[in-house]
């Protein structure tokens, strides 16, 4: 067998076969099971896109009705998770707590029975109603507050904004966070999704997955993009100060937070949904003092890279909208992580049906015959190549 060509970040080199989702970067087309995403996010809720993904078709009236009555039970967690959670770090990460939470999830439904048609159903019930419960618990505790208790007259995303405040979300509100989740919910194969099926060639639970993919997504070059994007508008702090603030970071080469996507070279049709949330919000409840900062920033980002296919992505509105909805900055990502659980585990589904552990090569370079150097001879020079 012949060691193939290195592709740094495998760039390109396709490591699956999946009929879960498709993007086009030239076009700026997103589709999930075929259906584009400007018409889910339109005419479609989260829970029903969740059960499109994981279980390849639009769930029947009847479907989506169970589905959603056996998440709302079971969105409460064990009482000793929450213990758990109460003893992590007030200046911990939310992430880092949501990947801890999600795999102790695993020491309590441990069972593995992969072929069990009932079992893959129930891991998908509890980790879609329990991850937005422990968010929100998380949340509380570091503040030192008990967690709010789910609401169970309140639908998926009304529900966690309640958990988040105690206060019954304005409807609008709720429903623009519905559609931010379905847009999150999904995008082929990234890091957090390839993570999560490297986890699940292994065979091991579904817990342990998407806890490898949530700590995937942490990292600022995926998940973590959007909480950059507002802290680059505050600095920029004025519309005069964009265009000299995008020069420099152009001439220095520094990255331009919610810019550019290894896939879209035009605009990222997920950004043009947010972007049209964010203003539906801001005639709602007043005008943002940082949109005007964005819009000029992707002004003179398409004016000046443009040319490079360097345009919005998801991650360049998604802050404001949140920042609108009154969530804190830090959890954007954990936001991002309660949507792409349902694409994780579509993956997951779907890996398990065609099993075969994922096992890369590499290319060595490094030396060979090298001589073993008792203790009392080697020195700092030796390790320093000298």
């Amino acid at each position: 067998m012949n060691v193939c060509e290195y592709i740094p970040g495998l760039e390109n080199i396709p490591a699956a076969r999946s009929s879960i989702s498709y993007v086009d970067g030239q076009e700026g087309i997103l589709e999930y099971r075929g259906i584009r995403i400007e018409e889910l996010a339109e005419k479609g809720s989260f829970l029903e896109t969740a059960y499109l993904l994981i279980w390849g078709e639009l769930p029947t009236k009847s479907e989506l009705e169970i589905f959603e009555m056996d998440i709302r039970y079971h969105r409460r967690i064990k009482y000793r998770i929450r213990d758990m959670m109460k003893c992590f770090p007030e200046t911990g990460h939310p992430m880092d707590a949501l990947q801890t939470s999600a795999a102790a999830l695993g020491l309590f439904y441990a069972r593995r029975a992969l072929d069990n048609p009932d079992y893959i159903r129930k891991a998908v019930v509890r980790l879609l109603a329990k991850i937005p419960t422990m968010v929100a618990a998380s949340h509380q505790m570091r503040r030192g507050n008990d967690p709010i208790q789910p609401n169970d007259n309140l639908d998926y995303a009304a529900n966690f904004l309640y958990m988040m405040t105690e206060r019954k979300p304005d409807p609008l509100e709720a429903r623009i966070f519905d559609v931010c989740l379905t847009l999150h919910a999904e995008h082929t194969m990234n890091a957090s999704t390839f993570s999560a099926m490297v986890t699940a060639s292994t065979l091991t639970d579904p817990y342990a997955v998407v806890a490898s993919a949530v700590g995937t997504l942490a990292g600022p070059l995926h998940g973590g993009a959007n909480e950059e994007v507002l802290r680059m508008l505050e600095e920029i702090g004025s519309v005069e100060n964009v265009r000299p603030y995008i020069e420099n970071c152009i001439v220095n080469k520094h990255k331009i937070m919610g810019f550019g996507h290894r896939v879209y070279k035009v605009k990222d049709p997920r950004a043009n949904i947010l972007q049209s949330l964010a203003e539906q919000l801001f005639e709602k409840t007043g005008h943002d003092e940082y949109y005007a900062i964005a819009l000029e920033v992707e002004k003179v980002v398409e004016e000046k890279l443009g040319h490079k296919g360097i345009y919005a992505n998801v991650d360049f509105y998604s802050g404001l909208v949140y920042r609108k909805l009154g969530i804190p900055s830090d959890l954007f990502t954990p936001l991002f992580a309660i949507a792409r659980v349902a694409g994780w585990l579509a993956h997951w589904k779907e890996q398990l049906a065609v099993n075969r552990i994922f096992r890369p090569t590499q290319v060595y370079i490094g030396e060979h015959n090298m001589p073993y150097i008792p203790i009392e001879k080697r020195a700092m020079s030796q390790r320093n190549g000298h």
